[in-house]
């Protein structure tokens, strides 16, 4: 029977049981379909919905009834891993139309339908065919629906239900990180946390005991214990001591089931390593350290070495050393070496076996970081005491001064004296002692010593102006041995007035040519090699022989300096260019000394505003060899005048212009006379060329052929010989002129120059004959009708 809202699938479970299934209710209710109802244990209540009949009053009074449903399941179970030789059957599904003729076939959808699930169309029974594991899905979403068989319409909306997979205990616990490293620091009180381990159960938390895990410690007792609901690790024993055992390897065990018989388990391992804590104080093996150093040994020698142990690590073993008590306090020093943190003992002051042969001294070593925890058990610190015995030595001399200074006039005669070293033998034999000078140290042996008592004198005169100060080194050895101390002597040359002064500079001084009377023109200063200091003072005069000279004057300013000033006009660089000016220098030394220097004087020519334009007469007298500059202007002006013709030819080409300008009678004369057109290269022996080029010829007057005219007259101005613009021409005008000037034949050479450009550039080509290879039978004239007005006469001409 279907109404409007019957749409649910009558749906109820049927589990087969494995040993635990529920016995099978039949029962038959009024007024509904006869529906096969199987219970299990895990069916929940908010699984189920009843539905129930109800009676509502339509129109006109008309009692309106629901059908009643059945049970609605939505959650089947099945066990997993189940592995017996017949399919599992899961349940079974029904609808309340399904009166048995078999007219109503079952289909299922979902998650596994046809592969892991399948249903039997006709009675609706579900199968699992295959083994299933939770683990790996633990449930399965399917959906199921009643259709006609013969026309597959649906007879019932469908339906969702959920399989779930029962878990069983098949999954050991596993501890996923292990294995575990942890620390805990030694002396640490009974039940210290040392860390917590964490082991995991792929089975079911909430179903039974699969998953409820249990710790136990199977190694590491009585060292350390175990929680067995959390797996926190703890200490077990007091007072465990690094330095007795560091390194502890403890097994923890997790079981399954509550721990109960029967379970699964699964082990890690825990590495636990005792921290160190400052617990141990320093202490010296020995009390007393006897040590030695020999007098001979210079301040930071090492003495000796001393260590106190501490089997703590880090800076709790760290030990601090000081010398806290000792007549040799003041003679001995102490440091640590940041490697071996030993205490090192050096020397601090020289020893003298002759003065004192044993000092003491008290070193402390202390822990710096004490532990507040364990203060108690301290102190944390220890004494030694050391005992250095001087050794005696066979020392070398030793100089009563460390250096020595002396002073030596220069230009001194030889055998000066300088100075005196002594140096004396300090120990007990006191031995005779001898001096010498090194070679490498005065090379040219400026000096030389009394190898007896140490006397230092000159070999010959010193300049100051060549070497100030000589430092030279002297060694004293002692007799019988071979000890040598060396001295370092510093020799400083004194100054004395020996050198004349002389200009500053030796610049030339440059005058204009139209300079004033009366003006300055330069002010001179002097220099002297000689070390005069603030002393020095120099006066200027003008040599006597010059003294009453017409051009310069020169005036002492009494600061060292002098004036240049001139005393006439008019001068002229043509005239003479170069003035010699002796100027007389003194200077204020003892005895004085004087020099006469020149002070060189170039006339110059300057513009209006007396800017200097050019010092040198080059510009009036072309000098045989020029400067790369002048060259490099040189060739620039050719440049710009080649383009510049370049130009020319080219203006003029474009205005079909001949390229060679001749005078103006040249060009009057040869149009008139060259009034008929050209025959061929019969042409040459009915007309002279010669007469063409100079109609006075024609007057009786011929040049001769036979020699190159020998003067030829300038170009006019305005008019230029054109520059070739292509390679062809230009060699064509050079071979021609070559030609000209060996053959005595030849027409005039100013003739070549026309032949040379005749018709170039020209639309129309040369008119000439003379380089035509055909006879006249083989030319065509016709094209000169098509050349305007000025062509068509020659044109008619050569036609008739």
């Amino acid at each position: 029977m279907r109404r409007e809202g019957l749409g649910l699938l009558r749906a109820f479970l049927v589990l087969v049981g494995v040993s635990a299934l529920c016995s099978v209710a039949l029962g038959t209710r009024k007024g509904n379909t006869s529906l096969d109802q199987r219970s299990h244990r895990h069916r929940h209540p908010g699984h189920v919905s009843l539905h129930r009949h109800r009676q509502r009053t339509g129109k006109e009074g008309q009692v309106l009834h629901r059908s009643k449903r059945g049970w609605v399941w939505n959650q089947f179970f099945v066990i997993e891993e189940y592995t017996g030789p017949d399919p599992v059957l899961v349940g079974r599904l029904h609808s309340d139309v399904d009166s048995g003729d078999g007219n109503i076939k079952y289909i299922l959808s979902g998650e596994g339908a046809g592969t892991i699930f399948v249903i039997d169309d006709k009675t609706g029974n579900i199968h699992a065919t295959k083994t299933l594991d939770r683990e790996e899905q633990a449930q399965y979403t399917l959906t199921a629906q009643a259709v006609a068989r013969d026309t597959n319409k649906p007879l019932e909306p469908p339906s969702e239900f959920i399989v779930k997979v029962q878990d069983i205990n098949d999954n050991p616990p596993e501890f996923l990180h292990g294995p575990y490293y942890a620390s805990v620091p030694e002396m640490s009180n009974v039940g210290t946390s040392v860390m917590q381990v964490t082991a995991t159960d792929a089975d079911d938390p909430t179903y039974g005991n699969s998953a409820r895990l249990v710790y136990s410690i199977l190694q590491g007792q009585p060292y350390f214990s175990v929680e067995p609901q959390t797996g926190i690790i703890r200490t077990a024993l007091p007072s465990m001591d690094r330095e007795a055992r560091q390194e502890y390897d403890v097994v923890i065990q997790a079981k399954d089931m509550g721990g109960h018989m029967g379970g699964l388990s699964g082990t890690t391992e825990v590495k636990i390593t005792l921290t160190d804590v400052n617990d141990n104080p320093p202490k010296f093996p020995q009390s007393v350290y006897p040590m030695s150093i020999s007098e001979d040994k210079v301040p930071g020698e090492e003495v000796g070495r001393l260590k106190a142990k501490d089997p703590d690590l880090g800076d709790n073993g760290l030990v601090k050393y000081n010398i806290i008590d000792g007549d040799g306090m003041g003679i001995f020093e102490l440091s640590t070496d940041s490697e071996t943190r030993e205490a090192v003992i050096k020397l601090k002051k020289t020893v003298d076996y002759e003065t004192k042969r044993l000092y003491t001294l008290k070193v402390e070593g202390s822990n710096p970081h004490v532990d507040p925890q364990f203060l108690a058990w301290g102190p944390y610190k220890d004494e030694a005491t050391i005992k250095i015995s001087v050794e005696d030595a066979d020392e070398p001399p030793v100089f009563i001064a460390h250096s020595y200074t002396f002073e030596v006039e220069e230009n001194a005669p030889e055998g000066t004296l300088v100075g005196r070293v002594h140096a004396k033998d300090t120990d007990v034999a006191n031995n005779p002692v001898s001096y010498r000078i090194p070679q490498y140290t005065d090379v040219e042996q400026f000096f030389s010593i009394n190898p007896e008592d140490g006397m230092i004198t000159t070999t010959r005169p010193l300049d100051r102006e060549t070497q100030a100060w000589h430092n030279i080194s002297v060694s004293a050895k002692e007799t019988g041995t071979h000890q040598i101390t060396k001295v370092r002597v510093n020799i400083k040359v004194k100054d004395v007035n020996d050198n004349a002064p002389e200009f500053a500079t030796n610049n030339e001084v440059l005058m204009c040519e139209t300079i004033a009377p009366g003006k300055l023109i330069e002010t001179v200063s002097a220099v002297d090699k000689d070390e005069m200091a603030n002393r020095q003072h120099f006066t200027f005069s003008l040599a006597p022989e010059v003294a009453h000279n017409h051009n310069f004057s020169l005036k002492d300013n009494r600061d060292s300096t002098a004036s240049i000033y001139v005393l006439r006009k008019g001068f002229s660089r043509l005239t003479q260019d170069v003035y010699f000016l002796p100027v007389e220098i003194n200077d204020n030394g003892f005895p004085a000394m004087s020099s006469t220097n020149t002070l060189t004087i170039r006339v110059c020519s300057c513009d209006s505003k007396d800017t200097i334009l050019s010092c040198n007469v080059e510009p009036y007298v072309l000098p045989a060899g020029l400067s790369t500059g002048a060259l490099i202007a040189i060739l620039a002006c050719i440049v710009i005048l080649l383009a510049i013709v370049v130009l020319f030819v080219a203006l003029r080409r474009q205005k079909k212009e001949p390229l060679i300008v001749f005078e103006e009678e040249d060009i009057r004369e040869n149009i008139i006379t060259y009034d008929d057109e050209g025959g061929g290269e019969e042409d040459t022996e009915a007309f002279d060329i010669a007469t063409l080029q100079n109609p006075d010829g024609a007057n009786g007057f011929l040049p001769r052929k036979d020699i190159k005219p020998e003067l030829q007259y300038p170009i006019r101005p305005g008019i230029g010989r054109p520059a070739a613009n292509s390679v062809d021409v230009d060699d064509f005008i050079k071979t021609r002129i070559a030609e000209a000037d060996s053959d005595p034949t030849a027409p005039p050479y100013d003739s070549i120059q026309i032949y040379g450009y005749e018709g170039r550039g020209s639309l129309a080509g040369s008119l000439s004959s003379l380089e035509s290879v055909t006879t006249e039978s083989d030319l065509d004239y016709d094209y000169l009708q098509s050349w305007g007005p000025r062509f068509k006469k020659l044109g008619k001409k050569h036609k008739e």
